[in-house]
């Protein structure tokens, strides 16, 4: 697969396209987490941050590389925008469930 993006100058285009799309998929995943567990997942986005760069480093293809480290950075932002969403909850800008316990 890398050598056909490779082949024909689509690598570049391919790993932003992949970049946009996991960026994106950490939105959803930040408010949805805040929703149901708050702030106390947070170590688990750390874990996953660990893991890929991990992967990252360890990883020959430079592709794979590349999107696993955006992946791993992209976890541990995330950490940072559970605890911004946690006051975005709180300022009434998003809903809050009511199930949940606050701390």
């Amino acid at each position: 697969m890398t050598q056909f993006l490779e082949n024909y100058h689509l690598l570049g285009l391919a790993a932003g396209i992949a970049t946009f799309l996991i960026i994106g998929l950490f939105h959803p995943v930040v408010v949805k987490a805040e929703y149901y567990w708050g702030t106390r997942c947070w170590w688990i986005f750390l874990l996953l941050g660990i893991a890929g760069a991990v992967v990252s480093i360890i990883t020959a293809n430079i592709f794979i590389s590349a999107l696993c480290g955006v992946f791993a950075f992209s976890s541990f932002w995330t950490i940072k925008e559970l605890f911004e969403q946690e006051e975005r909850v709180k300022k009434g800008w998003f809903p809050e469930n009511p199930k949940k316990k606050r701390k």
